[in-house]
């Protein structure tokens, strides 16, 4: 099995830290963030990142709206939003954006692993079809 590349995005810096470690003894490589803002301009120099596991309620640029400009900037990265404060309705808004899925706060470990390795085979799978229609592609303009 391949290693995720993971980025947690939350402000509560103990929350990140605490989860980081759970999160890397598991397998994962993960990097981390405390805004929207900071995980975009992370996204822009790290595009190994496959999943971004995503806290919806944050101060300035809240989980929607960085999740909106995730997938508008990088439509592969699958998203996982996490909430300590989900409404159905956030929940809603969420999917419709594109997220992998949602998860309350404390979240089952084994679940939240479960859930990454989920959307990292999405991703990978999509890379795929995408390779591989640009080398049929290619082979069509040679024949």
């Amino acid at each position: 099995m391949t290693i995720a590349k993971v980025m947690l995005v939350d402000d509560e810096v103990p929350f990140v830290e605490t989860m980081t470690k759970r999160l890397t003894k598991r397998g994962l490589d993960v990097a981390s963030a405390f805004s929207g803002n900071e995980a975009l301009d992370a996204l822009a120099k790290n595009q190994a990142v496959e999943v971004v596991i995503l806290d919806v309620k944050m101060p300035g640029m809240d989980g929607i709206d960085a999740l909106r400009e995730m997938k508008r900037r990088y439509p592969l990265v699958e998203v996982v939003m996490l909430t300590g404060h989900a409404t159905v309705e956030s929940a809603i808004e969420g999917m419709k954006l594109g997220a992998f899925d949602y998860l309350m706060k404390p979240c089952d470990m084994d679940v939240l692993m479960g859930k990454v390795q989920e959307a990292a085979a999405k991703k990978r799978q999509h890379e795929g079809k995408i390779v591989e229609a640009r080398l049929k592609e290619i082979a069509t303009r040679r024949v």
